[in-house]
């Protein structure tokens, strides 16, 4: 049986219970993927914060990752919990005002597909 299989109710909550996690996570319901330059730049966090997050998340099953490159992107994981999924996108249908500063300094940045590139490069 997978992590995501055990997710339970206390896991999961716990994993929102931090205003940067939630934020994290009704971000990739907004974009559906994000690397960690794009997440500290939204959100004025420090890289190993973002990561720790991320690592927390990922270990409950949260969100998974996937390598292009030097970039590591994540997104909410498909194989959610039905109730799980539930949660999330409940919680992304009314809060959106939680993340609207971050998602409007994401689109003055530029275009989802050039962010890596501009953000971690500092092209």
């Amino acid at each position: 049986m997978t992590r995501m299989m055990q997710l339970d109710p206390i896991s999961l909550f716990k994993s929102l219970s931090d205003p940067s996690r939630l934020a994290i996570i009704m971000m990739l319901k907004a974009e559906n993927e994000l690397c960690v330059c794009e997440f500290t730049e939204a959100l004025n966090e420090v890289q190993p914060k973002i990561s720790r997050n991320l690592a927390l998340l990922k270990t409950n099953g949260v969100v998974v990752n996937r390598r292009e490159g030097q970039w590591i992107y994540y997104s909410i994981n498909p194989e959610l919990p039905e109730w799980a999924q539930e949660v999330v996108n409940q919680t992304y249908a009314g809060n959106h005002q939680l993340i609207a500063d971050a998602m409007t300094k994401l689109e003055k940045v530029g275009p989802s597909a050039d962010r890596p590139n501009i953000l971690c490069c500092g092209s």
